[in-house]
């Protein structure tokens, strides 16, 4: 590809306060055997720049770096898109690393099997700690929820989420930018599909993702996913599946088992025969006695935070209806 010539690919990364996390990609992507893309930074109103880091790897990727106050991450995605000349739109987070045959393995999946829309799995890096494998383990297991994130297992419908998802310009040209929103990659995914569009799942097209550092940050983010999707089956009556009730059950069914084992040890079997299972398989998947122990407390974290922020939001929402923004933003989709 000359100089000038237009990418196949671009890839949009908003990014905020993270001039490490975006070195590291800079890195991963200065390494791909295929150079066919650019990469579009779009600075959210950092108070930590990355500008920097981008001008060092210039000479040999070609990078757009761009700044802009601070409004969001979906903003700052559209705001890419606008500024962007490739034929596809690449998604990642600041804290994913690509493999160096990311872009090579991309071309060829859309090759094999075209799609207007698509995603891939995410992995945990041999550099990672401990800590962000252990939550990479709970999110990707079958055991657990891992099933609908992108895996070659899957629970429902195969949704991309924007760790690792991209789609044509042409789709972006119909149905328009993402809105700023908690699961606004589910939401952009739905919009996609709703639109007549093809969505698939590219499983040899992964990437390793960082996600977060401590169980504490974890939970919060867990429990805001749960708590979104009671707001997307507002904005997508009929979008919720027996699937994502799967951890609020969860949170039910344990503590009717530990307050029930006060009266009848065996009631507690069932939850200790889950865990037992998760631990085993922890160990097996990630190789590490202790990786896999540490996913234990990962997944408990995972299916708590979920749970109790579906459960809250599930209440409020709902059977409180107090959903009146989301009533509101009902009423502006159905205007247009």
């Amino acid at each position: 590809m000359s100089a000038t010539a237009s990418p196949s690919f671009s890839i949009i990364v908003p990014v905020y306060n993270r001039p490490d996390e975006i070195n590291d990609l800079l890195k991963s992507l200065d390494q791909q055997t295929d150079k066919d893309f650019e990469i579009v930074i779009v600075e959210d109103g950092s108070t930590v720049r990355c500008g920097k880091q981008c001008e060092s790897f210039k000479k040999s990727i070609r990078i757009k770096y761009f700044y802009k106050d601070n409004e969001g991450r979906s903003i700052a995605r559209n705001y890419g898109m606008d500024r962007a000349d490739g034929d596809f739109f690449i998604f990642v987070d600041s804290d994913c690393i690509l493999p160096p045959d990311y872009i090579a393995s991309l071309k060829k999946a859309i090759a094999e099997k075209p799609a207007d829309c698509f995603g891939g799995p995410d992995a945990a890096h041999e550099s990672f700690s401990d800590t962000q494998k252990a939550i990479n383990y709970a999110m990707t297991s079958f055991l657990t929820t891992g099933g609908i994130r992108g895996g070659k297992m899957s629970m429902e419908k195969f949704t991309p989420r924007t760790f690792n998802m991209g789609f044509s310009r042409k789709v972006w040209e119909k149905v328009g930018g993402f809105r700023e929103m908690f699961s606004e990659d589910i939401d952009m995914s739905t919009r996609i599909r709703l639109a007549g569009f093809s969505i698939t799942l590219y499983p040899d097209v992964a990437v390793f993702h960082k996600r977060r550092v401590n169980f504490k940050k974890f939970w919060r983010q867990v429990h805001v996913f749960g708590m979104s999707r009671i707001t997307l089956q507002l904005l997508y009556p009929g979008s919720m599946k027996a699937v994502h009730w799967l951890p609020a059950l969860f949170v039910v069914g344990a503590l009717a088992m530990l307050i029930g084992a006060c009266f009848c040890k065996w009631l507690i079997l069932p939850l200790i025969i889950y865990i037992l299972a998760l631990w085993i398989w922890g160990i097996i998947s990630t190789r590490s006695l202790k990786i896999g122990t540490m996913g234990v407390g990962a997944a408990m974290v995972q299916l708590s935070g979920y749970g109790t922020g579906f459960i809250r939001a599930y209440v409020w929402k709902i059977l409180l209806r107090h959903g009146r923004d989301i009533d509101d933003e009902i009423e502006r989709r159905r205007g247009k």
